[in-house]
């Protein structure tokens, strides 16, 4: 990269960078975790596509109130109910210098829809693309489909020619961890450039002086360093070793507000933290229960439930940061319904009682997968539900892991139970309904990863996906969730709180969806 990096720059040599950003210093941030991967179409994860979205871009992007922008298409208009026509922005290159066309957008599509993509949900509903001309993709949908913009702000598009000459035409599967040169590797038009990756390590960002959009920011570089052990980050802010941190443990929010210097921002997520139950194999991978799936049994998977204290956990372990969830969305997604939000009462006596209607008087054994560098307190939050289903007298073994790790084991459906959070890409049900619900097939259902199956919730999936009455949708979104909730396909825990630390020097937009964008980073 760095070759075709300082290409690029002597390219651009003509091109001067406003006198704020001459002067600004380089931005230092951690998060707990790493960018998976570079290639943008190789795991549908927060962390990875936020990183990604400073190198690469979509046709229509997320603005910072969330609503839905222009990107690489500066403009789109419906020519029928299933006829959507893109027209593309003129002038736009890569960053090795090579313009951007519609044949890339093709490509890119074609790309996220091969078979090591992680990016085919948003895609599910399209039937057909084509070029018309060189600044003009034509989209066709299988059926009406009324939020198609809202799905594509994460389907960032590649150059073709790029592509091809780095033999990089398809994604490698990072749940087995292939790799190709896309894989450490970057050329996108986006706001930044990708000078140097060294996965688990450090990643470094430098402006792309030839950006068609309006720089907002003023860092001449930006360093990304991964620190998963929570004080080991809270020091480095501290010490000044790093200008920004995320996140911040809660139990340490207000030390670094009280450090002179120090800031943190706070503010409500859309992203639903919950635990998943392998309820498709007859019998589970890890478990002392042989020839049966105890989880098959609705009894067993209330039980679960009815036995983990969600207001415990609310408590001691997100202190007080977290908000109660029954349903896997939560305010802020459209179809959120705050009359079906509320869970069934936690009780241990009722959890044993079920549990022995289900013939496990006794409990039984299970392993448990968990990240430990991926949400707000993960870790914990699993070791707590480990003591409180051993009340139930449940014996869970923990497997708490990086998520480099737990990715890879729990995407490949190796998992009997696990926890898992979501924020709808599209800000609308539909989305983790298709997503984490729909019984698994191509383009439903990827993250279904324990293989909850309702023939009528899937109907009702397929119907949302292209009712264009908003009346009748939520209808639809309300009675899929009710009957999901009443069969308790997952086990939603809450929505956790965003709380981002840095110097007071610097000033950055946190946008609820927890996506932090180097262009609106400003360092005084």
């Amino acid at each position: 990269m760095s070759f075709r990096l300082a290409a690029a720059l002597v390219a651009a040599g003509a091109v001067a960078l406003p006198l704020a950003a001459v002067e600004a210093k380089t931005f230092k941030v951690a998060n707990q975790g790493d960018m998976q991967t570079a290639d943008p179409h190789g795991l549908f994860e927060t962390t990875t596509l936020m990183f990604q979205g400073n190198l690469y871009e979509p046709l229509v992007k997320v603005a910072k109130d969330l609503s839905i922008a222009p990107g690489l298409a500066e403009s789109w208009k419906q020519t029928d109910a299933n006829t959507w026509v893109f027209s593309l922005r003129k002038g736009v290159k890569f960053h090795d210098g090579t313009p951007f066309t519609a044949d890339d957008v093709v490509f890119s599509f074609d790309r996220a829809r091969s078979p090591g993509s992680d990016l085919k949900t948003p895609l599910a509903t399209i039937e057909s693309y084509r070029k018309t001309d060189d600044f003009t993709v034509e989209v066709r949908t299988k059926a009406p489909n009324p939020i198609l913009t809202r799905e594509l702000p994460f389907l960032y598009i590649m150059s073709k020619a790029w592509a091809e000459k780095n033999t990089a035409i398809e994604p490698m599967d990072v749940r087995k961890k292939q790799e190709n040169y896309a894989t450490r590797n970057a050329n996108g038009t986006g706001p930044f450039m990708l000078k140097d990756r060294q996965a688990g390590v450090r990643t470094v960002f430098v402006p792309n002086p030839n950006w068609w959009g309006k720089a907002e920011h003023n860092i001449t570089e930006a360093i990304f360093t991964p620190i998963g052990n929570d004080a080991t980050r809270v020091a480095a802010l501290l010490a000044g070793d790093i200008d920004m941190m995320e996140p911040v443990p809660i139990q340490d929010a207000e030390r670094v507000k009280a450090t002179a210097g120090r800031k943190v921002m706070q503010g409500p997520e859309l992203r639903t933290i919950f635990l998943g139950m392998d309820q498709a194999r007859d019998e589970l991978l890890e478990s002392n229960v042989k020839g049966k799936n105890p989880f098959k049994d609705v009894r067993v998977r209330k039980a679960f439930f009815q036995a983990i204290d969600i207001e415990a956990i609310r408590r001691t372990v997100m202190r007080g940061a977290s908000s109660p969830a029954a349903l896997m969305i939560g305010p802020g997604i459209n179809g959120f319904d705050a009359g079906q939000n509320t869970r069934a009462p936690f009780d241990v006596d009722a959890a044993k009682k079920l549990l022995a209607e289900a013939g496990y008087p006794n409990g039984f054994e299970v392993g448990m997968d968990c990240p430990n560098d991926r949400y707000v307190n993960d870790e914990r939050i699993c070791q707590a539900v480990v003591g409180m289903l051993a009340k139930a007298g449940i014996t869970v073994k923990l497997h708490a892991q990086s998520k480099t790790t737990y990715f890879t084991k729990i995407l490949s459906r190796n998992t009997s139970f696990y926890l898992l959070g979501w924020t709808s890409s599209s800000y609308d049900a539909h989305n983790p309904l298709i997503s984490l619900v729909h019984t698994p097939a191509t383009g439903r259902g990827n993250f279904n990863l324990g293989g909850y199956s309702n023939k009528r919730v899937d109907q009702l999936i397929d119907l949302i996906q292209v009712e264009t009455d908003a009346g009748k949708r939520n209808g639809m979104i309300k009675e899929a969730f009710q009957l999901h909730k009443d069969e308790y396909g997952h086990i939603p825990l809450h929505q956790q709180a965003l709380a981002w630390g840095m110097k007071d020097n610097i000033d950055v937009f946190q946008r609820a969806d927890n996506v932090m964008m180097l262009e609106w980073v400003t360092v005084k």
